[in-house]
């Protein structure tokens, strides 16, 4: 399950590793489509990549700081530092090929 983040919990929660962090809100249709395929990708992927949710409504200067206009949004943290970000919907497949290829050049 994927971890619900705060300002709070943020940097400690990112610190090791990559971490995939969903910024999303709960109005958002294109969000709550998205949960599904998240959750398919952290049974595959859970064992390297550590899962996280950011309610941007709760969280407004942390969506302001990762730059996230639009949701969802996917910010890709390493070890503390966000290295990239996806906005959109998006299958299951194609964000697989893309986590493939970031555990690929670790």
């Amino acid at each position: 399950m994927a971890t619900t983040l705060t300002k709070d919990n943020l940097a400690d929660e990112t610190a090791d590793g990559l971490v995939w962090v969903d910024f999303w809100a709960p109005w958002c249709g294109p969000c709550k489509m998205m949960d599904p395929v998240l959750a398919q990708l952290e049974e595959t992927y859970g064992s390297q990549i550590k899962f996280a949710k950011l309610n941007v409504d709760n969280n407004q200067e942390l969506a302001m700081t990762y730059k996230v206009m639009s949701i969802p949004s996917l910010v890709l943290f390493k070890d503390g530092k966000a290295i990239e970000k996806v906005t959109g919907l998006y299958p299951k497949d194609k964000l697989a090929t893309y986590l493939d290829k970031k555990l690929a050049s670790q």
